[in-house]
């Protein structure tokens, strides 16, 4: 199955939101056969989604959008839909009813905002698609010709959980004859460019027959990414199987894990394994290497804490880094990285110390310390391992390369 992705949103065509809507429904339409062929963007008007629906139909037959289905003037999906099949919109009083429910479970005690009548209007002939996470439902509708669309809110919580609850299953009982799937594995690796990984696998940098190999760089690093189509699910299975062994046997020690996992949990199950705590010092990534650690569940058992030492003098009384070190080499250096960790991991009584120091920008560069030079340290038991280098990027970026990167050393000194 061949279908097109339409996002709607004016807040996505501004920038001010980020389209995850799209990107969620692509990887796991793939995962049950169905191939997403195009995506499109439209704006709260109701002749751009008309537009684009129609041509998409043209194209493809079937059509999911995100976004629209609320209860204020912008929320122009349903009418505009109904009207290019030629459908009336008419009120749904089970909807009404499900929605009052769903305001009196929140606690709500007065009348249902007059607005929200407008979420139950549902067109001629559509089926509804249960909405288990909001209140607007999701509609189902089709032309003689076969021709549909699928309609989820553009809330990303319920857009998720309606399409593994509902809309899965309707796709695949109608494409329940369909033998072929779209997969994906992917390996996530950081300290290597994007270049240097193909020089790596040298004669497998396009892939394997059957399975071209994606390249996806950013902040936490390189993502190798591998698609079987057209195969049946066991076929697609251990088809990435073996691809995905051959290149973790190239570039193995930049691998550090799978899919999504963050490089944090890595650390922190690496940490657990061997009954070790963390602590953490931080100055120019401000608590952001804290932030990540602790967002992973279960840190509690591995993270102690850490103290954000921007100022020297917290790195001084705080810390307690040696006043003759940071006289001498400044406080962005590798002595005092040294000192932050090894510090740290005494005054929490841990048995791993992180230190991080280094000029985030845009302003702060000296002579021979750039924008973006930051020195991390990390202190295990009694051995220790430092780094410089100067990371490229605006400000935030330099600061999340700089977690990673002290993320990474400490991956491979637990390991």
């Amino acid at each position: 199955m061949k279908i097109e992705l339409i996002t709607i949103g004016d807040e996505l065509l501004l920038g001010f939101v980020v389209d995850t809507n799209a990107v969620h429904l692509a990887r796991v339409l793939a995962g049950v056969g169905v191939e997403v062929v195009r995506r499109s963007t439209v704006p709260d008007e109701a002749e751009a989604i008309a537009a684009s629906v129609r041509e998409a139909l043209d194209r493809t037959g079937g059509v999911v959008t995100t976004g629209g289905l609320g209860p204020t003037s912008d929320d122009m999906t349903k009418p505009a839909i109904a009207a290019l099949f030629g459908r009336q919109l008419q009120l749904n009083e089970g909807i009404v009813a499900l929605i009052e429910e769903r305001f009196r479970s929140f606690g709500f005690t007065g009348p249902m905002p007059p607005g929200n009548r407008q979420q139950a209007m549902i067109p001629d002939g559509a089926v509804i698609i249960p909405n288990a996470h909001g209140t607007a439902p999701g509609i189902w509708i089709e032309d003689d010709r076969g021709r549909w669309v699928a309609m989820l809110p553009g809330v990303p919580r319920e857009m998720r959980g309606m399409l593994a609850d509902e809309l899965l299953p309707m796709l695949r009982q109608r494409e329940q004859d369909v033998p072929t799937v779209v997969l994906s594995r992917t390996l996530r690796t950081t300290g290597i460019g994007e270049s240097a990984l193909a020089d790596l696998l040298g004669d497998d940098a396009t892939g394997f027959p059957d399975l071209p190999l994606a390249y996806n760089p950013g902040w936490q690093g390189t993502e190798l990414r591998l698609t079987a189509r057209g195969m049946s699910l066991p076929q697609a299975r251990k088809h990435l199987d073996d691809g995905i062994a051959k290149l973790y046997s190239r570039v193995e020690r930049y691998v550090y894990a799978e899919e999504t996992t963050d490089l944090a949990e890595v650390v922190l199950r690496l940490a657990r394994a061997r009954g070790a705590r963390i602590a953490t010092a931080e100055s120019c990534t401000g608590g952001l290497l804290g932030a990540r650690l602790t967002a992973i569940p279960g840190a509690s058992d591995v993270y102690t804490g850490g103290i954000v030492a921007y100022d020297d003098a917290v790195k001084l009384r705080i810390i307690g880094v040696d006043p003759e070190v940071l006289r001498s080499e400044g406080a962005v250096s590798e002595a005092i990285a040294l000192e932050m960790a090894r510090r740290i991991a005494k005054q929490m009584q841990c048995d791993v110390g992180i230190g991080i120091t280094g000029i985030a920008g845009p302003g702060g560069a000296t002579p021979g310390k750039p924008v973006g030079t930051v020195w991390i340290a990390v202190q295990v038991q009694d051995k220790s391992r430092t780094h410089g280098r100067v990371f490229i990027g605006d400000r935030e970026e330099i600061r999340l390369r700089a977690t990673q990167a002290a993320l990474d050393m400490t991956r491979h000194m637990l390991a």
